[in-house]
């Protein structure tokens, strides 16, 4: 990086990816700060200018030779797991400031010495202490999944069995009586159940009455007649579609569809002539699908529908996993944040699970930007723009 790309970033201040510090902290201090950048999405810290004025303060010869042992003394021993940085001495305007970046952490949750855990905040950071958080750091090391977590309350008696008889006969072509196993083993061996209780894939695929056991796990419509959703008038609204992951799915294309526009398939204007949808129903199909496969459900929200006369919206909670972007997406690259869904989902929902949908969802309407947000409330926002000419 060259001195007028580092002026540049000092020039706009500290934020979640970038801090100042004239001279290193305290260990316990400094500790913390690595724990933060590598549980959140990683970044730089800049020493030699203040952080309260931006002024700079180069460091001596003397000073960045110390820095770096005393940097690579604490990632190694005062940060659990070890973090990895690199770093970088740019003279500017005369002074010498030290670059350190930190990667955003594979193998989170990390922690200092006494077990504490940070994520930034903005520019600051803050202690961990929410079980959700954590969990869904292990989650995005792939140390945990949520689907696989048995549901406190729920047994075998809260299981569809006619639901998983189709299931069982569409994916083994027989029936459920043809099994040696009992039908709790069956549903252990597909991570369905566990200690006698179903897991979450299990309610969100076969249970009766889900939102008992999961209030927060539906879909929430709502089409405006505006560009606007602050619009007081709502032409149509869904305040909550409850049900198992087909029956949400189902419903939520039913919306969609009565507020979608219907054009002739051809020039053809007769009375007999057929419609079909302003934009392609299978790219809401694709988006409709990754949402409730793929949407992360240590976040105890719904996910939203927005119908709009400009656009569509598809808002899911939790954003991209660790190592996925919006490039590696749309390039049709995937990993499986809900292994459970994804397996047992392909049998139920118009899904192929092999990274396609979002790549098909693009063949067929181009005009579809993604957001991945990663600040705050993550989301994974899709929007699908209508009147296109």
């Amino acid at each position: 990086m060259d001195a007028t790309e580092v002026l540049d970033i000092i020039s706009k201040g500290e934020s979640s990816r970038v801090q100042f510090k004239e001279r290193m902290p305290h260990i316990e201090s400094m500790a913390q700060e690595l724990v933060a950048f590598s549980n959140s999405e990683g970044g730089t810290i800049i020493f030699g200018v203040n952080d309260k004025t931006g002024n700079l303060n180069g460091l001596t010869f003397q000073e960045i030779a110390s820095l770096n042992n005393n940097l690579t003394n604490i990632a190694t021993n005062n940060v659990l797991p070890p973090v990895m940085f690199t770093t970088e001495t740019v003279t500017v305007n005369g002074h010498n400031l030290v670059l350190v970046s930190i990667s955003k952490g594979a193998e989170k949750p990390y922690k200092d010495r006494s077990g504490n855990i940070y994520m930034k905040v903005g520019s600051d950071k803050r202690k961990v202490t929410s079980n959700n958080e954590i969990s869904r750091l292990l989650q995005s090391s792939r140390s945990i999944f949520a689907d696989e977590i048995p549901v406190q309350g729920t047994n075998i008696s809260h299981f569809d069995l006619n639901k998983f008889n189709k299931f069982v006969k569409k994916r083994y072509d027989k029936k459920l009586s043809d099994f040696d196993n009992s039908l709790e083993q069956i549903l252990e061996n597909l991570d369905l159940a566990k200690d006698g209780m179903l897991t979450l894939a299990g309610v969100l695929l076969f249970g009766e009455d889900c939102q008992k056991f999961r209030r927060l796990f539906t879909i929430q419509c709502v089409a405006v007649d505006s560009d606007d959703i602050t619009c007081d008038k709502y032409s149509d609204i869904e305040n909550s579609i409850e049900g198992t992951l087909d029956e949400v799915y189902n419903l939520t294309m039913g919306f969609i569809n009565r507020n979608m526009r219907k054009i002739p398939e051809n020039d053809d204007n007769g009375f007999n002539s057929h419609s079909m949808w302003e934009i392609p129903r299978r790219v809401f199909e694709e988006f409709v699908v990754n949402a409730l496969i793929h949407r992360d459900y240590f976040i105890n929200c719904s996910i939203k529908v927005f119908i709009f006369r400009n656009r569509v919206e598809i808002i899911s909670p939790g954003s991209l996993p660790n190592s996925l972007n919006i490039d590696n997406v749309k390039n049709g690259i995937s990993v499986f944040r809900n292994p459970v869904l994804h397996s047992v989902g392909k049998e139920i929902l118009p899904y192929i699970g092999v990274g396609s949908g979002i790549l098909r969802a693009y063949s067929l309407y181009p005009h579809i930007e993604i957001e991945n947000c990663t600040e705050s409330v993550e989301h994974f926002k899709v929007t699908i723009m209508r009147n296109v000419k």
